[in-house]
């Protein structure tokens, strides 16, 4: 089996996806041979794009090799400008490539101009006309290489983002033309959200052979070989990846402990909403894992996937004593970030930084949302972090439908009194999920014109609108002088995952 990881993801670290599946596939003597697409696709336009003349543009495309090494060296981390220049030299020479198939395309996003992922006509559409793709001379030829130095029957997607899916089906539309007797397979985060819609009805059942929703290890194992059959423990299997080609300054590999969400409590939780189970392995698996990755591959940064690290899981890590890997991941404020002597055990394990979802910096907001944040202790929390010099990258979400202005004043308060504390911010205005249950309660109507949209628009039961949501942030939050110095520091395109490399 052939397992690709298609464009467009930020390019940081290898596809825990394939990773795993090709785990799973080498404990039941399943051969598979895995490509990173992404960042492959990603090197062949930056080194193939023809030069244009302005100035600015013509610094990118001769320093191109140069800016791509400066992200790989760890001294460019330690200037913020240098690093700055870099990123915004590449995406110069992404935007230009992108510019004549009318894409916008940066190291973090890919947006067709003219074709909607999420319409599956345009989708289809995206599958016939696959010449026209952006990426099609780099798959086309990169297709014909894997497929001819192996017997691959399937070609199985890894398809997670919106920004992946116009150019998955341009893959798979080349793949029924010019390989019509390999069977298509599709799995991922996106394509579980495609099929939890209760109107979801098989648009693509034509050039798509199988869908596989969740997580995708056991039934990806029972495609191929018509059984159910035990999957391994013993974590993702990276030996296919060159880990030295990704953009960051240390070799960072991704793993989970966990699968969904532990808490799975909050209103219009998408967890909820598609019905994901959660998995949890229990903590012992957990440490036997990391100890096996890290013989085997050496990583220089450890990225926990979770949606929350469980607390279970913490405290193993805080009380490991093998050799320590520096590692981040999502967390809940929980009692144990309450305990000062916790957090600096965390920090000697190893803890670089943590992702916390606060939301929300108005208890009432909080507490009609069901987070099951207690204000005061994430206080603590935040303080103690600090003291054990563990980095924060917090994440708020402006417009729930039980927030208001003063709500979001409130928030932006909370965020001033621990200014010293957030090392970093991530903004985002809330979208309401299309299957939520809480939905009944509002007025609502389409977000976006597409049979896969995943979102709703609604009135705001408290007028509180996304206009006035972003005049908010533009005129009030983000001017303050504190708070945009926290927003300076999140890394251009890249966010949470070269945040590591700056504390």
């Amino acid at each position: 089996m052939l397992i690709i990881n298609p464009p467009l993801t930020i390019p940081s670290e290898p596809p825990a996806s394939l990773a795993y599946l090709a785990a799973a596939l080498k404990v039941n003597n399943l051969p598979c041979t895995l490509c990173d697409m992404n960042i492959e696709a990603l090197e062949f336009l930056l080194h193939k794009t023809t030069v244009a003349n302005d100035t600015w543009s013509k610094r990118a495309f001769n320093n191109i090799d140069k800016n791509l090494h400066a992200l790989r060296w760890e001294k460019t981390y330690g200037n913020r400008d240098k690093y700055r220049r870099a990123v915004s030299d590449i995406n110069r020479v992404l935007e230009i490539s992108g510019r004549r198939c009318d894409v916008q395309l940066s190291l973090a996003n890919y947006q067709d101009n003219t074709l909607s992922p999420l319409n599956s006509r345009d989708l289809l559409e995206a599958a016939a006309n696959f010449e026209s793709n952006l990426f099609y001379p780099y798959f086309s030829d990169r297709f014909e290489t894997l497929l001819f130095r192996s017997d691959s029957t399937f070609a199985g997607f890894s398809l997670n983002y919106l920004s992946q899916a116009l150019t998955t089906f341009a893959m798979i539309g080349y793949l029924k033309r010019h390989h019509p007797k390999i069977r298509i397979v599709i799995g991922g985060g996106l394509a579980t959200t495609w099929l939890s819609h209760p109107r979801y009805d098989e648009p693509f059942h034509a050039i798509v052979d199988h869908f596989i929703a969740g997580k995708g290890e056991e039934p990806l194992v029972r495609l191929l070989t018509g059984r159910t059959s035990h999957v391994g423990s013993s974590g993702p299997d990276f030996t296919q990846f060159n880990k030295q080609s990704y953009l960051s300054p240390r070799v960072t590999l991704p793993v989970a402990s966990s699968y969904g969400c532990y808490w799975r409590k909050c209103n219009f939780c998408p967890e909820k909403s598609e019905a994901n189970p959660y998995m949890h392995n229990h903590p012992d698996q957990t440490a036997t894992e990391l100890d096996i990755l890290s013989r085997h591959n050496r990583p220089m940064l450890i990225h926990f996937l979770d949606n929350a690290i469980s607390p279970t899981t913490l405290q193993m890590l805080a009380t490991r004593q093998q050799r320590v890997t520096p590692w981040y991941g999502f967390v809940r404020f929980n009692h144990l970030l309450a305990d000062k002597n916790f957090c600096f055990q965390l920090k000697k394990s190893g803890c670089a930084m943590l992702k916390i979802g606060l939301e929300s910096g108005d208890s009432r907001v909080l507490e009609a949302m069901n987070k099951g944040i207690d204000l005061q202790l994430a206080s603590t929390a935040l303080k103690n972090l600090r003291e054990a010099g563990i980095g924060t990258y917090i994440y708020l979400l402006f417009g729930t439908p039980e927030e208001d202005r003063e709500a979001a004043f409130r928030t932006m308060d909370f965020v001033l009194d621990h200014h010293l504390e957030i090392s970093f911010l991530n903004l985002s205005i809330f979208n309401l999920p299309l299957c939520a249950r809480e939905a009944s309660d509002l007025e609502v109507s389409k977000f976006y014109d597409g049979d896969l949209s995943i979102y709703r628009q609604f009135v705001h039961p408290k007028g509180w609108n996304r206009g006035d949501i972003r005049r908010f942030l533009e005129k009030d939050f983000k001017r303050n002088e504190q708070i945009a110095a926290i927003l300076l520091r999140d890394p251009p395109s890249f966010g949470s995952n070269h945040a590591p490399f700056f504390l």
